[in-house]
């Protein structure tokens, strides 16, 4: 029987979606700076976003209305941004 992988952290499912971001930039062609223009931010925050961070030493959590704007901008479904395996944030309430 295969092994259940545990609910990753916030940090690494963070990284996961920064990863995404970055696979679905690159199949676009883009550079970061005109995906961040495109969605309305700057540089230096998809810069971080790609990182998994969104501020130095942060994990990244975008708003929900940036989240959109970057699936739309790369031309992908916003479920493709997000790994599939979510992390427990409730901390098992």
């Amino acid at each position: 029987m295969p092994r259940r992988r545990s609910a990753p952290t916030w940090e690494e499912f963070a990284r996961e979606v920064g990863h995404h971001l970055a696979r679905a930039r690159a199949a676009k062609g883009l550079s970061q700076e005109r995906v961040a223009h495109m969605a309305g931010i700057t540089g230096f925050t998809y810069q971080k976003y790609e990182k998994g961070e969104s501020r130095p030493g942060q994990p990244l959590n975008p708003q929900l209305k940036t989240l959109v704007a970057l699936s739309q901008v790369l031309d992908v479904p916003l479920t493709e941004l997000l790994p599939s395996t979510l992390p427990d944030v409730t901390g098992g309430r």
